[in-house]
């Protein structure tokens, strides 16, 4: 399925929202200068290497960190990923304890994330959390520390009801298949775009 929120990687946030309220969101991180880091798609399936690998860490992780997200549908691609997170509301009056990947957990309060003003446990803080510990893994495996891993930002798009998250679903787990008309797939770029 190939639709424009599926291949635009610029954010479309929308303003004034609140990204810690709970909900299914579908979200997409480039490498930095989609360089192919994670591994190989051969037929059709993808092959992880190491790196490939501690991003499916840190992904499983998630929900070990933030206790009110869940994850679900999900795919490592060669210089991207997809994934569904999801938002719940944690039991009333329970406190959240332990550590995220990046920083002591905190209770989070539905409130709208502002520039320099992180909400704890919005999805902007899960994916900052995610890339920051992939990074450092991955870049402790190479010994690069502070090498860029991703790209400044992402893409996430708001699920919709049960028909928007299915055709989500179904475009993650079938995007390994696609990589030869990827616009994320160096070659596709080469080529001009065309498959």
């Amino acid at each position: 399925m190939y639709g424009p929120f599926f291949l635009r990687r610029r954010s479309i946030r929308l303003k004034g929202y609140d990204y810690a309220q709970p909900g299914a969101y579908f979200v997409t991180l480039c490498t930095q200068g989609h360089v192919c880091l994670f591994g190989d798609i051969v037929d059709g399936e993808m092959q992880l290497n190491e790196y490939g690998r501690v991003v499916r860490q840190c992904w499983d992780e998630i929900p070990d960190h933030f206790p009110h997200a869940e994850t679900d549908a999900f795919v490592i691609m060669p210089n991207h990923i997809h994934g569904i997170l999801w938002i719940v509301h944690p039991p009333v009056g329970a406190r959240p304890v332990g550590a995220r990947h990046a920083a002591p957990l905190q209770e989070a309060c539905p409130r709208v994330e502002q520039f320099g003003k992180p909400v704890p446990g919005s999805i902007p803080t899960i994916v900052r959390s995610l890339k920051s510990a992939a990074a450092q893994r991955i870049n402790a495996l190479r010994g690069t520390p502070g090498v860029p891993i991703w790209q400044r930002n992402y893409y996430e798009h708001i699920v919709r009801g049960e028909r928007d998250l299915d055709a989500i679903r179904e475009y993650i787990l079938a995007n390994p298949a696609r990589w030869p008309a990827d616009p994320e797939n160096p070659a596709t770029l080469e080529r001009g775009g065309l498959p």
